[in-house]
């Protein structure tokens, strides 16, 4: 079986490297080692030293050379919205105190749908709407420079 073992971030290579597409949405975006089969029917083993995200835009290598392009599916979202943007910044307050992942754009807040957080929003007066779009959502803090899930930073306090 074709191995990859690296991504190229949001591949801006010659196309005619690009032998396939991957659909993928942002819960199968966050992988370490898994078969994968593209959609024109590439099957190949993604097997990196350690998890990672594929980002809408990214291109998986394989051990041919070859590059299968990653497109974020479409998936059913919140659309989160207020006439204000302190009131927007607020609403993203109380989506980050739960943790709940959230693409963050100048007009909208998106998260995956769940509707306990769709009643919380519209008691906050939030606008709301359900619609499927692909989900880009920020990637957390913790993420650079090779730190993904651990707490290591340092400011002065402990978090016990």
């Amino acid at each position: 079986m074709i191995r990859a073992t690296s991504i190229i971030r949001h591949v801006n290579v010659d196309t005619d490297c690009i032998v396939d597409v991957i659909t993928l949405d942002h819960g199968d975006r966050h992988r370490r080692r898994i078969v994968l089969n593209a959609d024109g029917g590439t099957r190949f083993l993604l097997d990196l030293d350690k998890a990672d995200v594929l980002e809408d835009g990214d291109a998986i290598c394989l051990e041919t050379g070859w590059l299968v392009e990653v497109k974020a599916a479409c998936e059913r979202l919140v659309e989160i919205k207020t006439d204000d943007p302190l009131e927007l910044l607020t609403l993203a307050w109380h989506i980050g105190n739960r943790h709940v992942p959230a693409e963050i754009t100048r007009d909208a807040i998106y998260i995956g749908y769940d509707h306990v957080l769709v009643d919380m929003l519209r008691g906050l007066r939030a606008q709301v709407d359900i619609v499927e779009r692909p989900f880009r959502p920020v990637r957390g803090a913790y993420h650079h420079h090779g730190i993904h899930s651990e707490h290591h930073h340092h400011h002065g306090h402990t978090h016990g």
